[in-house]
């Protein structure tokens, strides 16, 4: 992991909306791609390949599901905004 990678960006779960903590998700998944291959060339290289296998797109989507739960859970769902 380099120092200049920050896992949680703004180093908070804290977001106003369930939009902006699905955004958040999204943002950390990428992020831990980032840090488990940091070589970009690689990354593009590779993409064509969970690109095209739904096994690996169902993977991504689990993973952002998790850090969405999280996010979620930090932001006490939100409160009763959704409610």
């Amino acid at each position: 992991m380099t120092d200049q990678t920050q896992l949680i960006p703004g180093n908070t779960l804290l977001t106003n909306s369930p939009e902006e903590g699905r955004a958040l998700a999204v943002k950390m998944a990428r992020l831990i791609i980032k840090i488990t291959q940091p070589d970009a060339e690689m990354r593009e290289k590779l993409r064509p390949k969970y690109a095209n296998d739904a096994a690996m797109l169902i993977a991504i989507g689990q993973t952002v599901a998790m850090e969405f739960a999280t996010i979620a859970k930090a932001n006490d769902y939100w409160k009763e905004e959704v409610k």
